[in-house]
């Protein structure tokens, strides 16, 4: 049998605020969501375009932003149905997909830049050994490591919340997550053991390993002055990123598992970075600070006025 969920929107007020100011809503969602797309796949599609960007370090850039279009792909839609319907109801199967594809991609996104600040680490720290290590066979490895793997973890997890028996059907909340596990009649204790090597796998020990990895280029930033420019501008960005998702990723899995009611400001904070902050965070930093996306980046946006200018005087 497959439930049908009540969502209630917290974050926006509840059932009332939402009714009020749906279209409001929708046309704000809406416009993020395009916002989102265009700006992931305009980088994307620079670094596809330009040769120059075919290094592994720009790959794995591409593969995050894809991840951040799917990423977004996986709320966006059902959010901007919720806001146009009377009642805000997903079916659980529907709710176990998009806890699936939250997870999954929150992962691969930990396993992407745990890769990349080994790529950063090689290319700083053995330079002469970074052509020899990652050669394209090992970066098609990576990727296809970092989208397989953890889906596998995850699909565990889902299939041992599918025939959980139900008893609430009240999700309170912007999306489907770990809060999924509070309408279960039964705390599952292998789904939490589970959960926990999992967390520890997916996301604790790439953190170690990106700790590791930059301190060794920080280490050896500090010897040489030579690479510290170099550093600086391609770690940083990393840096960045990693940050904030870590901030993002440990409110999601402990607040849960705590079972402590946040503030609701908190609770509003938390969502609008999933829905609009990370999202768009990714391709402004990677767009802004990595300097050779940048200056193709502004090539585009300067030809693009440039044919603006051109159309707009052909019709005066």
């Amino acid at each position: 049998m497959d439930y049908r969920l009540n969502v209630t929107y917290i974050t926006f007020g509840g059932h009332v605020e939402v009714h009020k100011y749906r279209y409001l809503y929708f046309v704000i969602m809406f416009t993020v969501y395009i916002l989102i797309i265009s700006s992931n796949f305009t980088i994307v599609c620079i670094i596809m375009i330009h040769k120059n960007l075919h290094e592994p370090m720009y790959i794995f850039i591409a593969a995050l932003l894809i991840n951040s279009v799917l990423f977004s792909t996986a709320i966006y839609p059902k959010l901007l149905i919720d806001f146009l319907s009377d009642e805000q109801i997903i079916s659980y199967t529907a709710c176990l997909l998009q806890w699936f594809s939250y997870y999954w991609l929150g992962g691969s996104d930990f396993i992407l830049l745990s890769i990349m600040a080994y790529d950063r680490y090689v290319s700083i720290c053995n330079p002469l050994k970074y052509t020899t290590i990652m050669q394209n066979t090992i970066v098609k490895i990576f990727l296809f490591s970092a989208w397989i793997l953890p889906a596998c973890q995850v699909s565990v997890v889902i299939l041992l919340s599918v025939k959980k028996e139900i008893c609430k059907f009240h999700l309170k909340g912007i999306l489907c997550n770990s809060t999924v596990q509070t309408l279960h009649c039964v705390r599952s204790t292998i789904l939490n053991l589970y959960g926990l090597v999992v967390l520890v796998t997916s996301v604790l020990f790439p953190v170690l390993f990106i700790l590791f990895t930059y301190s060794r280029i920080l280490l050896v930033s500090y010897r040489c002055r030579g690479v510290r420019r170099r550093a600086a501008q391609t770690c940083l960005p990393h840096l960045l990123v990693i940050i904030n998702f870590s901030c993002l990723i440990a409110y999601d899995v402990i607040l849960p598992r705590l079972e402590l009611d946040s503030p609701k400001i908190v609770r509003l904070i938390m969502a609008l970075q999933v829905l609009i902050y990370h999202p768009l965070f990714n391709p402004i930093i990677y767009g802004l600070k990595m300097r050779k996306i940048y200056y193709h980046l502004k090539r585009l946006f300067c030809r693009f006025q440039t044919l603006t200018s051109s159309v707009v005087s052909s019709h005066g």
